[in-house]
């Protein structure tokens, strides 16, 4: 049985998700260190270039090589500007199930993409890697997480009590830590149906993708 995924681009109407590159380093550590990324995901504060640089070389290859998931940047077509990342970890490969993740830079916020990178992502998993089941886990007070998990057709779960550690700052300016509950959210490929379509009818991106 297959335990790793594929080293894959995909593409949908305005973006191509693929392997991450060196030469991202700089728009992801500038990713990194924006004040929401910051308060929702344990990423190290300040986050270098350094820092970027040795993830993109070796730790997300290693994701994907050891078969604990894949790591995907996410940049524009038409740009290729980095817009973002989705990752798959802790997958399960006898349930085929794996659990998603994403940040999107501050620049491209409420245009959609987080939306159209998880379901070119999830449509890539269910019908090109037969897996059953995604997972995403959203912070209590992160609605823009809860709303994107909505959208694409995901279905809440339960909540973990005190699961996860979040910041925020005081009212000095400096970080501090603060636990909060977790909001479990899953994805079954029967959940995909018509979501595609009727994101593109509300007016958003036309449902299309494609894998390589």
């Amino acid at each position: 049985m297959t335990t790793t995924f594929p080293d894959i681009s995909i593409s949908t109407e305005r973006l191509v998700l693929r392997a991450l590159e060196e030469a991202d380093a700089p728009a992801f550590a500038e990713m990194m260190n924006d004040e929401l990324v910051i308060s929702w995901t344990s990423v190290s504060h300040p986050y270098t270039e350094a820092e970027a640089r040795a993830w993109l070389t070796e730790g997300a290859p290693a994701e994907r090589t050891e078969g604990r998931g894949i790591v995907l940047a996410v940049t524009e077509f038409l740009t290729q500007r980095l817009v973002g990342v989705v990752q798959l970890r802790a997958a399960d490969w006898r349930v085929r199930s794996a659990e998603a993740a994403y940040i999107i830079a501050p620049w491209a916020r409420g245009e959609g993409y987080a939306c159209e990178a998880l379901l070119a992502v999830a449509q890539w998993l269910f019908q090109d890697q037969k897996f059953e089941r995604i997972e995403l886990r959203t912070a209590a007070d992160n609605t823009a997480a809860q709303q994107v998990a909505q959208k694409i057709g995901c279905i809440s779960e339960g909540v973990l009590r005190g699961a996860w550690i979040a910041r925020g700052k005081d009212t000095e300016g400096g970080w501090q830590e603060f636990r909060t509950d977790l909001i479990v959210w899953s994805l079954l490929p029967e959940d995909l149906e018509g979501v595609a379509d009727q994101l593109a009818d509300s007016g958003g991106f036309t449902a299309f993708s494609d894998w390589s």
